[in-house]
């Protein structure tokens, strides 16, 4: 069995993140091929990923297990797949109820929050100055900062993650950990407590100094 994760460069490809959070978690050893986007020659850079994906889009994971090849895309997909294969790694809460709750998380993440995503972009590695932000990202970011809250009152005692221990719903939420402290949203203590966790974990350590480096070499 091999694993390899084709994803975006790291400074910008929130969605590269996730996986590769949820890979890392596993503690299986994994390949990675690293497709830089936003180049001058938009269509080169959807060519390369399609030879890896028809949807040409990153994340992308190959699995090669038993003589076969087989493509997984969708950050939220490709998570749920590493979490089914290595359920020792405790991706999901084990509580069916807890369970219920974090998938909803990540949905909502996967699927919502359009103008933070478009007013508050990941840049991973910078400090970068707060635009005059839309109601409708104020009110997005007031959900997000709610719904952590709400999580780690109720769950956080038990490991100090959204759901006790680390889960994809944290590997979704990761990007926003990364782009409230790029942007410096206000956050409350138990929040900021806990994107200190995030930011603590080696997985999002390694992704920073790669991001970092892709910054002074002008990749980013």
């Amino acid at each position: 069995m091999s694993y390899t994760l084709i994803v975006g460069t790291k400074d910008w490809s929130s969605w590269s993140l996730r996986p590769y959070l949820a890979l890392c978690a596993t503690g299986q050893p994994f390949q990675e091929v690293v497709i830089r986007l936003r180049e001058t020659q938009h269509h080169a850079t959807r060519d390369t990923i399609r030879k890896f994906s028809g949807a040409g889009r990153v994340p992308v994971l190959k699995i090669e297990e038993a003589g076969k090849t087989v493509t997984v895309w969708d950050s939220l997909a490709i998570c749920e797949t590493i979490a089914e294969r290595h359920p020792e790694a405790g991706l999901w809460p084990n509580d069916w109820a807890a369970r219920a709750q974090a998938r909803s998380f990540a949905a909502e993440m996967h699927s919502g929050f359009p103008d933070l995503r478009d007013q508050l972009g990941m840049d991973f590695a910078r400090t970068l100055p707060m635009p005059v932000l839309r109601r409708q990202t104020q009110e997005q970011i007031a959900r997000i900062l709610s719904s952590w809250e709400t999580a780690l009152a109720e769950h956080g005692s038990q490991g100090g993650f959204l759901f006790g221990h680390f889960s994809i719903a944290d590997c979704m939420y990761a990007p926003v950990v990364s782009r409230f402290t790029t942007y410096g949203i206000e956050v409350s203590a138990p929040v900021n407590d806990y994107m200190a966790r995030v930011w603590a974990l080696p997985a999002m350590q390694a992704w920073k100094k790669a991001s970092q480096q892709e910054v002074d070499e002008g990749i980013a």
